[in-house]
């Protein structure tokens, strides 16, 4: 197996992987906030807001995110001006960026607002009425005692949630964004190696997921220090 390609290639490949990390972190921030949100309205007690949520859930989680890709680019694309930048040897069209993150996000945030909902309904009931004769609001109770304890049980899922997010980015390639797997298919198109490039990809793809899973592991760890008996 020849890697000596690399020597003339690698700038693709390293302006891949900066695409690549730009979709996830947005996506992933995006994607959590949306979640909590909609993990919130589906725990509400006023029914309207639950059954949105529980529309929403069904709909991103019950169709492949391709297609959602596929169509929020029809819907979107070129509904904004927005301009295109040099990023290494790769550009990045935000134009086409854009429809691709709100799909990735409005799909992450459907499986993130059931992560947040376990982890919500996780939390001991005594801890609720605890915060309740304290005097707290509900919201000041969901912020200052429920969701601290909560992030214990939704870490662990919601890092995998990113992981995954690291891996689904490379669907947007089908729109044109030349993120990593898009980076590994221009080498294969002009240097005609056809398996390669792709075993590049597939390592970078792993170190990236790898490192992840590590540090959340690590600061899963550093949360529950305080809670072992």
């Amino acid at each position: 197996m020849d890697f000596s390609f690399l020597k003339e290639f690698y700038p693709y490949f390293i302006s891949g992987t900066m695409i690549t990390l730009i979709i996830s972190i947005i996506t992933v921030i995006l994607g959590t906030i949306i979640g909590v949100v909609v993990a919130l309205m589906k725990l509400s007690k006023l029914k309207p807001l639950r059954w949105l949520a529980n529309i929403y859930i069904e709909v991103l989680r019950g169709t492949p995110m391709l297609v959602q890709i596929l169509i929020a680019f029809g819907l979107l694309q070129g509904l904004f001006k927005l301009p295109t930048v040099s990023l290494g040897v790769l550009s990045l069209d935000f134009g086409r960026l854009f429809p691709g993150i709100i799909a990735i996000s409005l799909n992450s945030g459907a499986y993130v607002a059931e992560i947040v909902r376990g982890g919500i309904s996780a939390v001991d009931l005594g801890q609720v009425e605890a915060a309740a004769s304290l005097g707290l609001r509900p919201a000041q109770a969901m912020r200052y005692v429920i969701l601290p304890q909560a992030l214990r049980n939704i870490l662990p899922p919601l890092g995998n949630e990113f992981i995954v997010l690291i891996k689904d980015s490379s669907l947007l390639s089908t729109i044109g964004i030349y993120e990593l797997m898009n980076s590994a298919q221009i080498v294969i198109s002009t240097s005609y190696i056809p398996l390669t490039p792709l075993y590049v990809a597939a390592i970078i793809y792993f170190i990236l997921t790898f490192t992840t899973s590590r540090i959340l592991n690590a600061w899963e760890k550093k949360l529950g220090k305080g809670y072992r008996k």
